[in-house]
């Protein structure tokens, strides 16, 4: 088993050295997995859970004073589950598996994934806040319910990109055994987005992307990264002959001609390389092998 994890590409993080502790503790419990879809799954879980990132518990808080999650996953047979704008769903990696494997579809979104969610056992109504999400909310002169209100106090604050948004601390994670590969990505968006926004992280091919010749997941500047489906990029830059390092970097590189924002990605290709590339100030990765 081959693994790779990422803690979201952005400006430098604060407590680096604690968030690499935790990245490196969810690489190792994944790769202890006996498939890379649990690998993913459980490395997910496990920063889904810190809220030093921006996913599960610390979720970024929307307009309306609500945070809310989303996430993807994508297995080398083309199987996917992916789950959108979910108030109270810590682990939303695992909501996204049930859309996988107990329903046709391919994405559920809002107050019917989480009842879906619920349905299967998946722990719903969690206190997603932490005392740094609090602590900045607190300190935001934030506008009243309204989406028209909304929609004009996020451009008067934060434009039409992701400009300032915040850091940008996505999770995401792929592994690779044999021919079995799978990506997922985790997220709770983008800090203070007009209520119901949904980014790159859920959208298949910008967020996460697997097929038989590598798997993918992206961070970053989340619009951009749906403009330039940046993780579906990375593999086929691999299905191209490139390894799993040099993918990376071509996909970020196309990123940049065309976005204004930062990206990073993560890759683990079907020969067992781990790779990865970013164009913003920082963005920290952890690997394990077994």
């Amino acid at each position: 088993m081959d693994l790779i994890v990422h803690g979201g590409a952005g400006s430098a993080p604060d407590e680096p050295a604690r968030r690499q502790r935790s990245l490196e503790a969810a690489a190792t419990a994944g790769v202890a997995e006996t498939t890379p879809l649990d690998a993913v799954e459980v490395a997910i879980r496990g920063l889904e859970h810190d809220p030093r990132f921006n996913a599960g518990v610390g979720a970024s808080v929307q307009a309306d004073g609500i945070p809310r999650t989303d996430a993807g996953l994508m297995t080398a047979d083309r199987s996917i589950g992916s789950v959108a704008s979910m108030p109270g769903v810590e682990h939303a990696v695992t909501a996204a598996r049930v859309v996988m494997e107990e329903t046709p579809h391919v994405q559920v979104a809002g107050v019917h994934a989480v009842d879906l969610a619920e349905a299967f056992d998946v722990p719903v109504e969690v206190d997603l806040w932490s005392d740094r999400t609090r602590e900045r909310w607190e300190d935001l002169d934030a506008p009243p319910n309204h989406p028209e209100v909304q929609l004009d106090w996020v451009n008067a604050n934060y434009g039409e990109g992701d400009g300032a948004a915040g850091p940008l601390d996505t999770v995401g994670a792929v592994a690779r055994d044999g021919e079995e590969i799978a990506a997922a990505t985790s997220t709770g968006g983008r800090w203070a987005a007009l209520a119901g926004r949904v980014g790159d992280v859920p959208q298949v091919g910008s967020g996460f992307f697997a097929t038989d010749a590598a798997g993918a997941s992206a961070t970053g500047s989340g619009e951009d990264i749906v403009r330039t489906t940046v993780a579906k990029d990375a593999v086929t830059a691999v299905e191209d002959g490139e390894d799993a390092d040099a993918a990376a970097e071509r996909a970020i590189d196309a990123f940049a001609e065309h976005a204004n924002g930062t990206a990073g990605v993560i890759v683990a290709d079907a020969a067992g390389g781990l790779g990865s590339a970013f164009d913003s100030e920082a963005m920290q990765t952890a690997t394990a092998r077994r």
